[in-house]
């Protein structure tokens, strides 16, 4: 049974993202890096600066790269120490995902992932399967396979663009998982449209970076210089903020 500090989950990309989650009463955070790439493994000392802030669920995202969620056999090898890492770093979930070409769920690779996570913490880590659902083949045989593993969530965006567009998927999954597994929505929550979300699906929680464009405090500037792709600008940023932290908080405690 989903408890209400689960219910809401603040997506942080780091650690004034965490901060600004605890701030807005936020009790559950996945911790991430390379958010505008979809999210990629944080750094360890991330995750032992947000176990320091006593953030009760610390879920950390077990992702190697950007891209496609087709995995070497090396590269299964380095998220199995990952989850290793980052449960002894104070993680109490991880959050994992891997398919076959064709778009099923790999087995295999999934089946490593789990029992790196059995053997570094038991049966006491949450194990979330991650958006990589939103891109396999068949979502009932995928979350059939998902349940099967031992999976305790699963966070989808009902394979849509975003959750709102995804609400009827999203309604499908809860009926099918059938209390089996929690059905976390994600992608595009705020808190103009989370209430309808929930109540349109019934999934168990929702996931959110809470974020919200802020300037840079830099004085001196050198805007034709850039530092990530052509286009982007280092003097205008997404934050998450304690106050949309706060207004998904109220909203989550309505239900």
């Amino acid at each position: 049974m989903t408890t209400i500090d689960q219910r809401l989950e603040i997506c942080c990309g780091d650690i004034e993202a965490v901060i600004a989650a605890k701030e807005g009463g936020a009790r559950r955070v996945e911790l991430c890096a390379g958010l505008s790439d979809g999210g990629v493994t944080p750094s360890i000392a991330l995750v032992k600066h947000a176990a320091r802030l006593g953030i009760p669920n610390i879920n950390v995202l077990i992702r190697p790269r950007p891209g496609d969620f087709l995995y070497t056999p090396a590269e299964v090898a380095v998220m199995e120490e990952d989850i290793r890492a980052v449960i002894a770093a104070g993680a109490t979930g991880v959050v994992i995902g891997a398919l076959n070409d064709n778009g099923t769920i790999d087995m295999s690779a999934m089946a490593r992932l789990v029992n790196a996570v059995f053997e570094a913490g038991g049966g006491g880590v949450n194990i979330t399967f991650h958006r990589a659902f939103d891109v396999a083949a068949d979502p009932e045989e995928a979350l059939h396979c998902i349940i099967k593993l031992g999976c305790n969530c699963l966070l989808t965006s009902g394979m849509a663009p975003s959750a709102e567009k995804g609400i009827d998927c999203l309604r499908q999954l809860v009926e099918l998982a059938d209390g089996r597994i929690d059905i976390m929505a994600g992608a595009g929550i705020k808190a103009a449209n989370a209430a309808k979300i929930i109540e349109s699906t019934g999934v168990q929680a929702i996931h959110s970076t809470a974020r919200r464009p802020v300037e840079s405090l830099m004085k001196f500037r050198r805007p034709e210089v850039p530092m990530g792709a052509p286009g982007s600008d280092e003097y205008f940023q997404s934050k998450t903020t304690s106050h949309d932290v706060r207004e998904l908080v109220d909203i989550v405690s309505r239900y």
